[in-house]
């Protein structure tokens, strides 16, 4: 308890730096922006972001880049409260029941218990990550590169399984991802891999610019593609605190909420996302009148806004103690570290304390500025919600060029997030997912290279995964979860086809 308690109040020490504040603060702020407006998302923004935390300190820009991300889940709940456009995934379910509460004149309360339950939410599941990030780590020190390798394995197996959409689709967009991985000089022979005569591949693709193409540019082109409508409620928002009988109702679902978004945003893949929809079917579940929901139930914020938040932060303990991205965020998180030389993984505990605990006490930190930047700023944030997405797109784009180019001052690199702009989009059109494509691309360079460590240790004998029992049981739990995802879509097209 003692170190525990050393630790965090290291963590504060380190969060609580003059500059360390602001770049918390701008983060939830930008994290808030971007989360009210629809059509900017966290991934897109992270991604447009990184050639700026080249400039900055590595705990600075992480406290940043986090604050983004938790930022946005806040802001999305605003959008979908008074829009009915969730502003992210995660605010989908937020949507069903805060917009019919606005349209009755209710949307203080909505926008006040969303901001209460996701502060409650958030300061637990920093609770969480700071008890479990030294255990898990003792764990992961353990790992050898077999291990790693298989690890990894299942991180993406756990990706495709918790992802949306067809199983086939999600393997292919990993698949194609651990292939761009390996562009480039190969860093043992000095051979060039598939890099087609061209220098500026010779250095393999950079992070920034598929990360900035494939979501920043491809979302741009998707949010032009379709036509926008806002439907601002024209009601008054109401007083923003919540009565008695809306906090009776709201605590229990809060507290449930946090439990779940904490346990499934630990799972690698989508747990995050997962986590409000599996709250607001247990809501249900447990209400004494479930005809209510859908027609402005309270309980229909509550939980799901708290297990959101809860999920968002804790999916960072994957990242910060093992060293496996669990989403498209965690990726671009990944990224950022490896711009900064961190190797992510059990060392950054180990190696670099300030900035492990510094980032988990800049959670805290945020959630408690985000609570004050949301309430009493709701007017602002429905002023912007009436900005055309038309008029926000070339600003948008301009940062993009220049960004990627301050990276390296190369025009190729402009080109080249253009071309994967273009094929991101060509893939949301086609029904691909982008993020298992980041997430392969990403885990594709660090399985590579702990493959051959592993073969090198075992004198080229592929069995070394097998005998060895951490990696074994890793490798069988992957095979059972690809299995188990993979039979429901086999039965579907089995009788579809004696349908016919």
């Amino acid at each position: 308890m003692e170190t525990f308690l050393s630790n965090l109040s290291l963590g504060f020490s380190v969060a609580l730096g003059l500059q360390n504040l602001g770049l918390a603060f701008l983060g939830c702020l930008v994290g808030t922006l971007i989360g009210v407006l629809p059509g900017v998302g966290p991934v897109a923004t992270i991604a447009m972001l990184l050639p700026i935390t080249f400039s900055l300190d590595p705990t600075g820009s992480l406290i940043m880049l986090a604050g983004i991300y938790y930022g946005a889940q806040y802001g999305g709940s605003t959008t979908a409260i008074l829009v009915n456009i969730p502003g992210e995934a995660t605010s989908v379910v937020t949507a069903i029941d805060g917009h019919e509460m606005a349209k009755k004149g209710r949307a203080g309360a909505a926008l006040a218990v969303a901001a209460l339950g996701s502060f409650f939410a958030g300061s637990v599941a920093t609770l969480v990550i700071a008890a479990l990030g030294a255990p898990l780590t003792r764990v992961a020190l353990m790992f050898g590169a077999t291990e790693y390798f298989s690890l990894m394995i299942m991180g993406l197996v756990l990706a495709v399984v918790l992802a949306g959409g067809s199983v086939l689709k999600a393997v292919a967009m990993i698949l194609v991802g651990i292939l761009l991985s390996t562009v480039g000089t190969d860093l043992e022979t000095g051979d060039e891999r598939m890099t087609f005569g061209l220098i500026f591949l010779s250095d393999g693709i950079d992070f920034a610019v598929l990360a900035m193409g494939i979501f920043g540019v491809a979302e741009i082109m998707r949010n032009l593609a379709q036509p926008e409508s806002r439907d601002v409620v024209r009601k008054p928002i109401g007083r923003l605190l919540p009565n008695r009988e809306e906090l009776r109702q709201s605590w229990a679902p809060v507290l449930r909420g946090t439990l779940m978004g904490s346990i499934l945003g630990i799972l690698p893949g989508n747990g995050a996302v997962l986590a409000p929809f599996a709250s607001y079917a247990m809501e249900k579940k447990l209400a004494k009148d479930p005809s209510r929901f859908g027609k402005g139930a309270i309980e229909g914020v509550a939980g799901p806004e708290s297990a959101n938040n809860a999920g968002a932060q804790t999916s960072f303990i994957p990242l910060l103690t093992l060293g496996i991205p669990g989403n498209a965020v965690m990726a671009l998180m990944v990224g950022a570290m490896t711009i900064q030389g961190i190797i992510p993984g059990p060392q950054v505990m180990t190696g670099n304390p300030s900035l492990f605990w510094g980032m988990i006490a800049s959670m805290w930190v945020g959630n408690l500025m985000l609570l004050v930047i949301n309430l009493p700023m709701v007017g602002l944030w429905v002023r912007l919600l009436k900005v055309p997405y038309r008029l926000m797109f070339p600003a948008i784009l301009a940062f993009c060029c220049i960004g990627i180019y301050s990276i390296n001052s190369l025009p190729t690199d402009v080109m080249l997030i253009g071309l994967f702009g273009l094929v991101g989009y060509l893939l949301i059109k086609c029904g691909f997912e982008p993020a298992p494509l980041l997430l392969g691309f990403v885990l594709g360079k660090l399985m590579e290279e702990n493959m051959r460590r592993a073969l090198i240790l075992s004198r080229g004998s592929l069995s070394t995964f097998i005998t060895e029992p951490i990696s074994a049981g890793l490798l069988i739990v992957s095979a059972v979860l690809l299995v188990a995802a993979i039979i429901p879509n086999v039965r579907k097209g089995r009788d579809e086809m004696f349908v016919e």
